[in-house]
C-alpha cells in the first residue's frame, strides 16, 4: 500500500499528463482548421468581383480581380480574401478561435466580413447575429478596432468580442502592410 503523499503524487501527475495532452491536441485542432470550400462567400465579400486567384502566397490569401484573370492575365487585383486564423493563428477566444472570412480592398478598408466557425458558449447572442460582423464594413484597416470605442461591446461576452475585434484588425493590417503601400491605405 502507498502512502498517502505518494498516491496524491502520482494522481496529480497523471492529471497533469492529461492536461497538457489536452491542450497539445486542442493546439494542433485550432491551427489546422480552415473552411475547404469558401467559395460560395466570395461573392458575398465581393459582390463585383470579376474573378478569384488560387489560395496561396505569404501570408495565404485569395485575390480579387474586377474582371476574370484568364480574359485578362495582367489585370491588377481590387483586393483579398483571407482567413483570420490563417493570419493570427494563435489568438483565441473564450474557448478557442473565431473562424472569420475577410474581404479586404487595395485600399485597406474591409468590404465584408462572414462568421464561419466558432465554439464560443455566448457566440450566439456576440459573434453570431449579422449585425456583429457588419460594424466591420467599411471599416479601415488604420482604424483602432477598440470594444466599447468603435466597435459595439456585447455584455457577458466581453473575452469573444474582443478577440474578434483584435483578430480582424490584426489580420486586416498584416494583410494591409505585406500588400498595399502607405499611402494608398485609406484613413
Amino acid at each position: 500500500m502507498l502512502s498517502r503523499p505518494v498516491q496524491i503524487r502520482r494522481f496529480l501527475g497523471a492529471l497533469l499528463v492529461v492536461f497538457v495532452g489536452v491542450v497539445t491536441l486542442s493546439a494542433q485542432t485550432r491551427r489546422t482548421f480552415t473552411n475547404p470550400r469558401p467559395e460560395p462567400y466570395f461573392k458575398a465579400l465581393f459582390p463585383n468581383a470579376g474573378g478569384f486567384s488560387t489560395f496561396g502566397g505569404t501570408p495565404l490569401h485569395y485575390k480579387v480581380y474586377g474582371v476574370d484573370p484568364k480574359a485578362n492575365p495582367n489585370a491588377p487585383p481590387i483586393g483579398f480574401i483571407f482567413w483570420t486564423t490563417d493570419l493570427v493563428p494563435t489568438d483565441v477566444g473564450y474557448h478557442g478561435p473565431i473562424h472569420f472570412l475577410v474581404g479586404m480592398d487595395t485600399r485597406g478598408i474591409i468590404q465584408s466580413v462572414i462568421m464561419d466557425y466558432n465554439s464560443e458558449p455566448y457566440g450566439y447572442f456576440s459573434v453570431d447575429p449579422p449585425k456583429f460582423v457588419e460594424q466591420f464594413r467599411n471599416k479601415s484597416v488604420r482604424d483602432p478596432f477598440q470594444v466599447g470605442r468603435d466597435i459595439a461591446a456585447v455584455s457577458r461576452a466581453s473575452i469573444t468580442v474582443n478577440h474578434a475585434a483584435r483578430v480582424l484588425r490584426d489580420s486586416s493590417r498584416t494583410m494591409a502592410k505585406t500588400f498595399l503601400k502607405p499611402e494608398d491605405v485609406k484613413q
